[in-house]
């Protein structure tokens, strides 16, 4: 059968010089050479070699590559393509002329198929070569890849999602464009178009040629490397017989992208209303996800593979910390190349994952401060007051909530209003409050890194115990989840900080943290009760999205019973009243020793007072906070 196929062929003068090999259920074709590029959904000849390759072989992917390109079929498009060799295999014997015809043209031969009586009509339907023709219309839609450059980590579909209706378009700072789709059927997409992906034949090849000469080392390393090394190429491409009109910069700004930075995620967090970015395993399956202005959609996105790994290993490199199936788990930091700040970074990988996957965090660049948080309206001035002056006065309180509540914005906008002169010691496993930028403001601000079982650091018992040696101030605690908690209130207990004890935990509400506190950390009742407040945060969906806010300030009396200071009334934080009854606890041992609870109660006011003139002239960044708060009690920082 093949002898006569083959006999078929010679009066034939195939275009394509594709070289295919199997690799790992793959079909690699090497279309270095080839005039149709290996694109499958334009070049019949192209479709041809592939078909032809998977007559007698099963794949769960067709990969296409060029030095410039690199094209992948997967799922639908895999299935019709191997349902194609198989149907040419069997098809042959009874109709030549349908077969040959079916390795360039599938569709056509599957529609001339349906319906035959005999055994063609038969072998159509049984290769499922009829349901993949059944599906589509046309190749354009049949054969949709994920493509880009050799050099990304990630490959995107080029085409929109069939039926979608376009519901916006926007434009990035890394020249990538965004466009939002509705769909009734599935989750909006948000679909990404980088800047390379716009690039003509000949700036993809710019792009290769320069990537090529930076990973053989010929051009001196360094930030600016990329920009020499595309600049390189377009001076040697003048001689040449191509277009050395390429879009330097923008071709730099893309190598600089992919070798310096992390590839496409910069794009997605170069847009102001991504927050989170979701890689699931595996990889290479499944599209990645992301969160915009608090909607959850899909993306037109997927990490490859290899690409998946390289991340591990550079995140791994530069937190220091294990990431392997020895220690499958991470929590890290990453500065993004758009300048827009660091995101976080939670792995697993094998064996308790199928592979590498990720959670991506966005961290503003610019700290938050209280004011700012008013502005936003997270917190009201009269509650914020309350929180600045426990924290100036040395209160111990903890900020509670879920998971993205905003626990560590607040506790992070709390830093501030510490005194200039406070010492402070801020204890995290992963960075996130704003120590550099306390320092930057004059502050006197100690970081320790707590170790989480695979990678340098201190235990956060012995984290704590270092920091009181450290001397007296403020102790600020990334997060309470373990067996620092008992090292931390013992601390509260004897009064050995001096200065405000500020941290994070999750639960809900007072009740909630004390029993976390008390009954799963361990941590004696007698000691909890050193807790002055604790501070709520939620997250709550509206018609703009997802909004952050402070859902209670409650203050502990007795050591185990809690009284709420201000809660959500309607859809506002609001007081209770009870610190203008004269009850408040709290209010009344932040006063002075000449001072009394009718005066804190006034200072409180005048607080609140400052934090909204703050806030409604926008004066909220820390620098205009610090400047502010020069003229209050001495704060010359």
């Amino acid at each position: 059968m093949r002898d006569l196929l083959a006999r078929f062929r010679e009066d034939e003068a195939p275009d394509c010089a594709c070289e295919s090999t199997i690799e790992d259920d793959t079909l690699l074709l090497d279309a270095a050479d080839c005039p149709g590029a290996g694109d499958l959904g334009a070049e019949p000849t192209c479709r041809a070699t592939a078909v032809r390759a998977l007559a007698d072989r099963e794949a769960e992917a067709v990969v296409t590559r060029t030095k410039c390109l690199e094209r992948t079929y997967e799922d639908e498009a895999a299935a019709l393509l191997v349902a194609a060799g198989r149907f040419v295999e069997r098809a042959a014997f009874y109709d030549e002329t349908l077969a040959a015809h079916g390795e360039s043209d599938p569709l056509g031969a599957a529609r001339a198929a349906v319906g035959r009586a005999g055994p063609v009509g038969r072998i159509v339907a049984e290769t499922g070569l009829a349901e993949c023709a059944r599906r589509v219309d046309d190749y354009e839609e049949a054969l949709r890849p994920f493509l880009g450059p050799p050099i990304a980590k990630a490959r995107v579909a080029a085409d929109p999602p069939p039926d979608a209706a376009l519901a916006e378009t926007r434009r990035l700072d890394t020249g990538a464009t965004v466009r939002i789709y509705d769909d009734e059927r599935a989750l909006r997409t948000y679909h990404l178009e980088p800047v390379e992906h716009g690039f003509d034949a000949a700036a993809r090849e710019v792009l290769a040629d320069a990537y090529g000469l930076l990973a053989e080392g010929a051009v001196s390393s360094g930030e600016r490397a990329p920009g020499r090394a595309v600049r390189r190429v377009v001076d040697e491409s003048a001689g040449e017989d191509r277009d050395a009109d390429a879009p330097v910069e923008a071709i730099a700004s893309a190598l600089r992208k992919h070798t310096r930075g992390y590839g496409v995620l910069a794009d997605f967090f170069a847009d102001p209303a991504v927050s989170d970015v979701f890689a699931t395993a595996p990889v290479g399956e499944n599209p990645l996800r992301v969160s915009a202005d608090g909607e959850r959609m899909g993306t037109n996105v997927r990490l490859t593979e290899t690409g998946a790994q390289a991340l591990a290993s550079r995140f791994r490199r530069e937190s220091g910390r294990a990431f392997s199936r020895a220690a499958p788990t991470l929590d890290a930091t990453a500065e993004v190349a758009t300048g827009e700040g660091t995101i976080r970074v939670a792995g697993v990988t094998n064996p308790v994952s199928d592979g590498p996957g990720f959670a991506f965090r966005a961290h503003d660049a610019t700290p938050w401060t209280l004011p700012a948080l008013v502005e936003n309206q997270t917190v009201p001035p009269d509650a914020a007051a309350l929180l600045s002056l426990a924290v100036e006065r040395a209160g111990a309180g903890l900020v509670a909530g879920p998971r993205g509540a905003g626990k560590t914005t607040l506790l992070g906008a709390l830093c501030w209003e510490l005194p200039a002169e406070t010492r402070t010691v801020v204890i995290e496993d992963t960075p996130e409050l704003p120590v550099s930028a306390l320092q930057r403001r004059g502050r006197d601000a100690q970081p320790l890194r707590t170790e989480t079982g695979d990678g340098p650091g201190l235990a956060p018992p012995e984290a704590l115990r270092t920091a009181l040696r450290l001397g007296e101030g403020a102790l600020v605690v990334g997060e309470v989840r373990g067996e620092e908690a008992a090292v931390l209130y013992e601390a509260m207990r004897v009064g050995a900080s001096g200065d405000a004890v500020l941290g994070t935990i999750h639960g809900d509400g007072g009740e909630g943290v004390r029993e976390r506190v008390v009954s799963d950390l361990g941590v004696p009742a007698s000691s909890f009760a050193t807790t002055d407040f604790v501070v709520t945060t939620e997250a709550v969906s509206t018609p703009a999205g997802k909004r952050r806010r402070v859902k209670a300030i409650e203050e502990v009396v007795g050591g185990d019973r809690f009284e709420s200071l201000f809660q959500i009334r309607g859809d506002e934080l609001a007081a209770t009243g009870r610190i203008d009854r004269g009850n408040s606890a709290l209010v009344a041992s932040l006063a002075d020793p000449d001072e009394s609870y009718a005066e804190v109660r006034e200072a409180v006011a005048e607080r609140a007072a400052l934090l909204g003139e703050l806030a409604d002239g926008g004066r909220t960044s820390p620098k205009a906070v610090v400047s502010a708060y020069a003229n209050r009690g001495g704060d010359s920082s």
